[in-house]
């Protein structure tokens, strides 16, 4: 994460899903919503990265029609943040928030890097066994999920080393020492989701490679867009040459060609 991260933004307000300070999103709310873009944040599960860095993407999908809930969790060097913290907060804010602020309205799951890997999982998890991290309690209806360069395949990205060992230190472990942990949390290890996924990732991407989200995309459980020339930030910057086709993988979520 060493290259300049988005800048500007307002922030939405606050609405809390947990008691900790890092249990809430940030809504933005706009009459008439087209869709809730429950959007999770990037930075490697890490917690110097916070939602602040999202908050011109989160204006500039407001703008644009969208409610959008700019979500927090606890992250990993905060008490409670990582496996299963980490998870169990995306669940939470999944399973509550949205029908709670715009009730009724379709709901898109989108996140970017980390927060893709999150984003991913939580249109999976129905597939956990009970008394697993995240696992449902009640169906949530999901109209599809963004997901923008994540890490979409935690085992290959682990013995990549992406992020300097950030997915060991968000599993606690390797593949191979923690390997229920990686069979909860890993996105490619899990049925494919029930609802229309759309992955898009920079071809150069030099933070978190293209390949995790190739693996993902294999066997058909994504519509993977390679954009040519893309970093990994360009995604989330608003007046990016990648912009336009974020804006058309959400809108082709509820409105689909």
């Amino acid at each position: 994460m060493s290259e300049p991260l988005p800048e500007g933004g307002r922030p939405g307000r606050p609405v809390a899903y947990g008691p900790g300070p890092e249990q809430v999103a940030e809504f933005y709310e706009v009459p008439d919503p087209a869709a809730v873009v429950l959007f999770l944040h990037g930075g490697y599960w890490r917690a110097r990265y916070d939602r602040s860095h999202a908050r011109p993407l989160a204006t500039a999908l407001a703008d644009a029609g969208y409610a959008v809930l700019l979500a927090e969790y606890r992250r990993v060097g905060q008490p409670g943040g990582g496996y299963p913290g980490t998870l169990e907060d995306v669940a939470t804010l999944v399973d509550t928030l949205p029908a709670a602020v715009a009730p009724g309205r379709p709901l898109i799951l989108a996140g970017h890097s980390a927060g893709g890997q999150l984003a991913l999982w939580a249109a999976a998890r129905r597939s956990l066994p009970p008394g697993a991290p995240g696992a449902p309690l009640a169906p949530v209806a999901i109209a599809g999920v963004v997901a923008l360069a994540p890490v979409a395949d935690l085992r290959v990205g682990a013995e990549l080393g992406l992020g300097d060992g950030a997915i060991e230190d968000f599993l606690g472990g390797s593949p191979g020492s923690v390997p229920e942990r990686y069979a909860i949390a890993d996105p490619t290890g899990l049925p494919r989701p029930a609802v229309p996924v759309t992955i898009l990732h920079g071809e150069a991407d030099d933070v978190v490679t293209p390949d995790v989200s190739r693996n993902y995309a294999a066997d058909g459980r994504a519509d993977l867009i390679l954009i040519p020339g893309a970093d990994h930030f360009g995604v989330i910057t608003p007046g990016s040459r990648e912009w336009p086709r974020v804006l058309t993988a959400l809108s082709a979520q509820i409105y689909p060609f």
